[in-house]
This record gives structure tokens, C-alpha cells and sequence, in this order.
């Protein structure tokens, strides 16, 4: 079997809150509290979960944006965490990230040309400035866009459009892992659907992995292999994007699936029920003792409040944080013969026309 490519043990990252004339600490946020996965290669590994509950944190601490508080980063076998500014060259050019906002992660005051070809001076890869020129053309067209678009600034550049050069920029060193965080979601609905296409036709072309961070389920389910389930910085479930969708095990998952809209009758009927109370999430300054999830759980009891469970493989490959999964599995092994009657009528009906 093939070692992942990257593999995060136990990851933590704290922000110090401070106040007064001193700038005294006087708390933490808690971004990113102990979590644990892999990613294979060429995998699309997604990343879910109401907006903070650590999602971004977690692509920026793997880039090394922010330094770790605790924990390792492990690529390609190399601890990153570990590593000089001088090591970190290597790790700086394999990956890569594009970021939610191109307004903002694209400098106004300089042309595409110059913005791609950064990379390509900072990591000497192209001989000199005619050569760097052909490849910024080159990815240009990687990403759909004409080669004359490197002498325009990002302010002549259509919202997707500018997507698609950060897209570019990531692509310059030639990575092998990109993490992508929310690609899509300060984007028109009707541009969304072709910078999703252009990501896994980019994936399949370069043989790339993915870590894809979305609040979006259903984009999740089209393009992610496995999914992670994120909550107040833990993951609570992690699953096969299929195993996650047909069995959802944790009540915050299927409360998020629940919200999810469906097309047809039989759909509605196999979804998930809402097992939540409502509410929002609480703040990683001060979360809530034991379940983070327990005041918003219908499921919650005592054990909830007090102790935090662990995360567990209650499946083959299907992880669960919850004190309360076997009511879930219960639930599923009926749905399951539901299901199996709608199909079973479904056969009779066709033969029935047959």
C-alpha cells in the first residue's frame, strides 16, 4: 500500500487573545484543536463545516502561513514543522494554495505577467525573461485564459477570471499538492460550475492531490473522495464522500446533510432528520465543555456535557467523534431496508412495463 502524501498527527493551533496598555494575554482562540488525517496521492481529500469552525486555519497552518502551536506535518515523509526557512524551499514549491478571495490575494497594482512570474524568478525556474514570458503564456492557457490576458491587471479580470490566474500562480512550480479554500464561493453560481471543472480536469491532467475546503456539502459530494467534518477545530466524523452522504453518523452531520436540497420524493425520504436544536456555532474563545456540539444536540445526555468523546472507526474507513453513534447506526440499518423496498418497487415497475 502506498504511503499518503501527507499525514497531519495531532495538529493544534492557538491564537493568544490580548488586551490592556501591556497587551497582556488574557485568552485563546482555539482555531485548531488536535486533529488527525491524511491525504493520499492524487486524492481530493474535502474539508467541511460551518464558517469558524477551523477550516481555513487548518490549509494555512499546512502551508506554513501560521506556525503550528502543536503537532506535525508530515509531507512526502518529511517533518515540515521541523524544517529551516532554508528546507522549507522544497516543501514551498510542492505546495501550493489558492485562496477564497482572488480580489484580494491578486496585487492591483501589477499585471498578470509579473504576478506569475514571481514564483517562476523566486524558485529560478525559467533561463531568462523570454523564456518565463513563453511559460506564463503556457499557463495562460492551462487555465483557459488567452496569453495576451499577462499584460492586464486584476482589475480588468471578471471575478472568475482572476480565479483562474490564482489558479495559474499555484500552478507556476509545478506543485503536487494544492490546498483550495473555498475556491468557488466568491464567485457567480454560473461561474462556479467551470472553475470546478477546470480543478479536476487540472487534477486528472497533472496527477495533483486536492485538499478542497468548503462550506458547500453538495459541491463536497461532486468532487471530494474522502470528507472531513469539522467542528470548533476537531474533526467529527471523516468518512468516503459516499459512505458520508448515504450513512452519516454524527447529528451534526446529518444535520448539515438535512439542509442539503434534493430533487425527487425518494431522496427526501432516505435524507438524514435534523438532529439538532438549532443555534450557532460557539466561539473557539471559550467552546463548551465536553461534545462542543452537546447545547445544540438532540441526542445530547450528562456524558455529553462532561467528557469529550474520542474519534473512532465504528466502520471500516468511516471515523466518528460521538458518545451517542450507535442510535445513528440503528437508524441507518432501517433506512437502508427502506431504501431497498423503494428499489425493489422500482424493478417491479419496470418489468411490470417490460
Amino acid at each position: 500500500m502506498d504511503k499518503p502524501l501527507l499525514v497531519v498527527e495531532n495538529l493544534v493551533k492557538y491564537f493568544p487573545v490580548r488586551a490592556g496598555f501591556f497587551q497582556r494575554q488574557i485568552g485563546q482562540v482555539r482555531a485548531v484543536d488536535d486533529i488527525s488525517f491524511d491525504i493520499k496521492s492524487g486524492e481530493i481529500f474535502g474539508l467541511v463545516g460551518e464558517s469558524g469552525s477551523g477550516k481555513s486555519t487548518v490549509g494555512k497552518t499546512i502551508v506554513r502561513i501560521y506556525k503550528p502551536t502543536k503537532g506535525t506535518i508530515r509531507f512526502k515523509g518529511k517533518d515540515v514543522t521541523k524544517l529551516t526557512k532554508e528546507n522549507l524551499r522544497f516543501f514551498k514549491r510542492e505546495v501550493q494554495m489558492v485562496f477564497q478571495d482572488p480580489k484580494s490575494s491578486l496585487n492591483p497594482r501589477r499585471s498578470i505577467k509579473s504576478t506569475l512570474e514571481d514564483p517562476l524568478i523566486i524558485h529560478k525556474i525559467g533561463k531568462n525573461s523570454r523564456e518565463r514570458e513563453r511559460i506564463v503564456g503556457k499557463l495562460l492557457q492551462m487555465v483557459e485564459l488567452s496569453p495576451s490576458y499577462m499584460y492586464k491587471y486584476p482589475s480588468a479580470l471578471s471575478g472568475g477570471q482572476r480565479q483562474r490566474v490564482a489558479i495559474a500562480r499555484a500552478l507556476a512550480v509545478n506543485p503536487s499538492f494544492i490546498i483550495l479554500d473555498e475556491p468557488t464561493s466568491a464567485l457567480d453560481v454560473s461561474v462556479q460550475a467551470k472553475v470546478i471543472r477546470l480543478l479536476q480536469n487540472l487534477q486528472k491532467e497533472l496527477q495533483l492531490s486536492y485538499l478542497f475546503i468548503s462550506h458547500d456539502l453538495s459541491l463536497m459530494r461532486t468532487i471530494a473522495n474522502r470528507t472531513a467534518v469539522m467542528y470548533v477545530g476537531r474533526i467529527y466524523e471523516l468518512a468516503s464522500t459516499e459512505e458520508l452522504f448515504v450513512n452519516p453518523l454524527h447529528p451534526y452531520t446529518r444535520t448539515l446533510i438535512s439542509a442539503v436540497p434534493v430533487v425527487s420524493k425518494e431522496e427526501a425520504r432516505v435524507k438524514p432528520k435534523k438532529q439538532s436544536r438549532g443555534g450557532e456555532i460557539p466561539s473557539p474563545v471559550d467552546p463548551p465543555s465536553g461534545c462542543a456540539f452537546h447545547p445544540r444536540c438532540s441526542l445530547a445526555d450528562e456524558i455529553c456535557s462532561q467528557k469529550l468523546p474520542d474519534i473512532k472507526e465504528v466502520i471500516p474507513g468511516h471515523f466518528v467523534r460521538c458518545h451517542h453513534v450507535s442510535i445513528n447506526i440503528s437508524s441507518i440499518k432501517e433506512q437502508d431496508s427502506h431504501l431497498l423496498k423503494i428499489q425493489l418497487n422500482k424493478k417491479q415497475q419496470e418489468e411490470s412495463i417490460e
